[in-house]
C-alpha cells in the first residue's frame, strides 16, 4: 500500500510527487534558512518589547490603555524597522489597511501614482478607477499609473512623470494580484525608491506588502519605503489571528492613519481589542514557520504541475517574492476543476463544490476554493481566479507543508480525472 492510497490519490500522481520531492531538497533548505532569519527577527522583537501575560488581556468600549495593543504595535514597528505601527482588528482586510493609508495621506488635488500598473481589483473603487461616490477621485484626488516593462519598473516614464507633476504618494504593489506580471523583489523596490527619492525626496512611497511578509529576509520598510501595509489573515497572522491588518511606517504617517481609522484627536489611543491580542501575538510567533510551509507548498506545486505540462509562474527554482503560485490553464474547465480539487483537499467544507460567481469588488466572476478555519484566509491553502483569459489559478498558503501537499495532490488527482 502506497502512502497516499488512503486518501484516494492515484499511483501515477504519487510517483510523480515522490520524484519532485527528491529534486526539491535544496530549494526547501533555502526556505528554511529564510524562516530561521525571520524567526530570530520575531524573537528579538518579543524580547525587546518584554512580552508578558498582561498583553493577553482584553479591553472593550473605547479601549483606553490597552497594554497588549500597544505592545503588539511596538513589536511590529521593531520587525519592520519603522518608527511606528498600527495593528488593529478594526481593519478588516489588507485592502482596508491600504485604503486607510491612502485616505489618511492624500488631500484634494493631490496626485496618487501607481508604478506597478493597475492595482488589485479591490482598490479600484477605493481609487475611483471604477466609479464610486466615496472614492479618492470623488474627493478631487487625481490618479495615474505607469505600467511595468518586462516585469520591471519603467524608469524613463517614472522620471518624466515626476519631473512634470508634483506627486504626493507613489503606490507599489509587490504581489502580482490577478495579473500575469511577476511579483516585485526587494532588490527592485530598493532600487526604484532610491531613484524616486533622488528626484523628489518629499514623495511618500507606500508598498502594498500583502502575501510577501517573511518570504524574504528584508521588508520594504528596511529599504526606504515610507509606509507598508498588509493583512493578518495572510502571512503575519500565522493562521491563528482571526482577522485584522497592519500598517507600519513613519510616525507622522501612522498618526494620520490612526486618525483616519478612528477619529481626529483620538487616533491610536482608542480601539478595543476584544480579546484578540493573544491570537495576534501567537499568530506572529508562528508566522515565519507557516510562511515557510506555504512557500514549500508553492514550490512543490510549481514543479509537479510543470512536469504535467502546465504553464506555471514562478518556476520551482526561481526566486520567491510572495506565497502565490500561478497556474495558467488557458481554459476555464481546468481552472474550475483544479480549484474544486483544492476544496476537496481542505479541512473545512471539503464536501462543497465551489463554482464561479459574483463577488464584491470584482468585475469578473471568481471561482474561489478556501476550506479554511478563518473565512477568506489565504495563508491557509486556497486557490482562486477570475473567469477571464488566460484562466489563471492563483494558489497560496498551506499552514503546514504536509497539509498543503495533501491539498495539492487532491487537486491534481481531480484535474487528471477529466
Amino acid at each position: 500500500m502506497k502512502k497516499y492510497d488512503r486518501i484516494g490519490i492515484s499511483e501515477k500522481v504519487q510517483e510523480l510527487a515522490s520524484i519532485c520531492e527528491e529534486k526539491l531538497e535544496s530549494a526547501y533548505q533555502q526556505v528554511d534558512e529564510i524562516c530561521e532569519c525571520n524567526s530570530m527577527k520575531v524573537m528579538n522583537a518579543f524580547w525587546e518589547s518584554e512580552v508578558n501575560e498582561s498583553a493577553f488581556h482584553s479591553t472593550s468600549g473605547y479601549g483606553y490603555n490597552d497594554i497588549g495593543r500597544d505592545m503588539i504595535e511596538k513589536i511590529y514597528a521593531h520587525i519592520f524597522k519603522t518608527e511606528d505601527a498600527l495593528v488593529r482588528n478594526g481593519m478588516v482586510s489588507g485592502s482596508h489597511a491600504l485604503s486607510t493609508c491612502l485616505f489618511a495621506m492624500l488631500r484634494p488635488h493631490d496626485i496618487l501614482l501607481s508604478i506597478t500598473g493597475l492595482p488589485y481589483d479591490t482598490l479600484h473603487e477605493v481609487i475611483g478607477i471604477k466609479e464610486n461616490k466615496s472614492s479618492l477621485q470623488s474627493f478631487g484626488i487625481h490618479y495615474n499609473q505607469i505600467d511595468l516593462v518586462e516585469h520591471d519598473f519603467d524608469y524613463a516614464k517614472i522620471e518624466e512623470y515626476l519631473k512634470n507633476n508634483k506627486v504626493k504618494v507613489i503606490e507599489i504593489q509587490r504581489s502580482k494580484g490577478y495579473s500575469t506580471r511577476k511579483s516585485i523583489s526587494i532588490e527592485k523596490i530598493e532600487k526604484v525608491i532610491k531613484f524616486i527619492k533622488d528626484i523628489d525626496k518629499e514623495i511618500i512611497v507606500m508598498v502594498d506588502n500583502c502575501y510577501c511578509e517573511f518570504v524574504s529576509k528584508v521588508e520594504p520598510s528596511e529599504v526606504g519605503a515610507d509606509i507598508v501595509g498588509g493583512s493578518l489573515i495572510k502571512n503575519l497572522g500565522g493562521g491563528i489571528a482571526p482577522n485584522g491588518a497592519y500598517i507600519g511606517g513613519r510616525k507622522d504617517l501612522i498618526e494620520l492613519c490612526g486618525e483616519r481609522l478612528t477619529l481626529p484627536g483620538e487616533g491610536k489611543e482608542v480601539g478595543p481589542t476584544l480579546g484578540i491580542n493573544k491570537s495576534i501575538l501567537q499568530g506572529l510567533y508562528f508566522a515565519s514557520s507557516v510562511v515557510a510551509s506555504a512557500l514549500k507548498t508553492a514550490i512543490f506545486t510549481s514543479l509537479i504541475l510543470e512536469k504535467l505540462g502546465y504553464d506555471v509562474e514562478p518556476k520551482y527554482n526561481e526566486e520567491r517574492v510572495d506565497i502565490v503560485e500561478n497556474i495558467i490553464f488557458h481554459n476555464p474547465e481546468d481552472l474550475i476543476k483544479y480549484c474544486q480539487g483544492i476544496q476537496m483537499g481542505s479541512p473545512v467544507d471539503s464536501m462543497f463544490l465551489p463554482v464561479p460567481g459574483d463577488m464584491p469588488g470584482y468585475d469578473d466572476q471568481i471561482i474561489m476554493a478556501s476550506g479554511s478555519f478563518t473565512q477568506g484566509s489565504s495563508i491557509e491553502l486556497s486557490c482562486d481566479g477570475p473567469l477571464r483569459e488566460p484562466y489563471i489559478a492563483y494558489q497560496q498558503g498551506g499552514l503546514t507543508y504536509s497539509y498543503g501537499k495533501i491539498g495539492v495532490l487532491k487537486a491534481i488527482d481531480n484535474l487528471l480525472k477529466k
